[in-house]
């Protein structure tokens, strides 16, 4: 699984004009079943994403297609996490069917 954070950069004023398509992509990441948690990063530094069911590759080029992200609205750091033991609630984060 990954955490990807998505922190505001210079153009930050711009976030205004990228919204609609950031929004889209972030609906894009539910549907296919990527993303698990989309939040805001407090207090107002930028966003967050939980991913899982994918490669860092496949992420990470998911991730350059954000508008914010090719617009340097904000800067992204992608972090791997390679769950050990998690929740009853969270056990299929431990499957291992992540895509290559």
């Amino acid at each position: 699984m990954f955490v990807v954070f998505l922190k505001f950069s210079a153009n930050k004023a711009q976030a205004s004009e990228f919204m609609a398509g950031h929004n889209q992509w972030i609906q894009c990441g539910l549907e296919d079943g990527v993303f698990l948690v989309v939040g805001s990063l407090q207090p107002n530094l930028g966003g967050s994403v939980i991913a899982h069911n994918t490669s860092l590759s496949s992420l990470q080029h998911r991730v350059d297609e954000d508008p914010f992200v090719a617009h340097n609205i904000v800067t992204a750091e992608i972090f791997e996490i390679d769950p050990k033991k998690t929740d009853t609630r969270l056990a299929f984060l431990l499957d291992r069917h992540e895509e290559e």
